[in-house]
């Protein structure tokens, strides 16, 4: 049984809004993302609340899937792709089909959206991660760069999940009652030295942030 997470209002209508401009969507569980990498040989990782779910075996209900991999490796990914799925590459609201046309992303830290076709809906969102001679970087905190296999772990279903104190530094920013329900299930279960490097994280970025004071309680 997953747990519900209700929309406030005004998350509904923003999510109302941006399917109104883009389409609807309808997101792959992990074992589905699993099938579309099947046969890529780059690295790709779950992000967000299924990264989450994957560390504390707490469900929840997901609005969607996102999924990472290097900017370097997305020529790799259209090769990979071919003509089965559409990518299209999402940058300060502008939207632009990734095709032999136009083969590079609009920006390094941008997202790529994956469908079928025009009538079908999105089925995963893959915000790029910029790197450094093909290590990890950490968008928000440039000095932070990690071989992949540091960033991520592989969970029991045999799929590469963001560690859960990076999502957590990510989630922090949006202030959401899903973000501070997904903090409150994971923060017992996170080694005093992943636990630390959070604290110190969220106090760098958000000095003023409640989730401090939660923390140090």
């Amino acid at each position: 049984m997953r747990e519900p997470m209700p929309q406030t209002p005004e998350e509904r209508a923003e999510d109302d809004y941006w399917e109104r401009l883009y389409g609807p969507w309808d997101c792959l569980d992990p074992a589905g993302v699993a099938e579309f990498f099947d046969g890529f040989d780059r690295p790709w990782w779950i992000v967000g609340g299924w990264s989450i779910e994957a560390f504390t075996g707490a469900p929840r209900e997901h609005e969607d899937v996102d999924v990472s991999i290097l900017v370097r490796d997305v020529a790799a990914l259209r090769e990979h792709v071919g003509d089965r799925w559409q990518l299209w590459n999402i940058a300060d609201g502008a939207l632009r089909p990734l095709t032999d046309r136009w083969p590079d992303l609009m920006d390094p830290e941008s997202q790529v959206w994956v469908r079928r076709d025009a009538t079908s809906p999105w089925v995963m969102d893959l915000p790029v991660t910029p790197d450094r001679d093909g290590l990890w970087t950490n968008k928000k905190l440039p000095g932070h760069v990690l071989p992949v296999e540091e960033a991520t772990h592989v969970a029991a279903d045999g799929i590469r999940y963001l560690n859960p104190e990076i999502a957590l530094m990510y989630k922090a920013r949006l202030q959401r009652a899903k973000d501070r329900r997904d903090l409150e299930v994971t923060w017992p279960l996170l080694a005093p030295e992943a636990r630390a490097w959070l604290r110190e994280a969220v106090g760098r970025l958000h000095p003023d942030h409640p989730w401090l004071a939660w923390m140090d309680g």
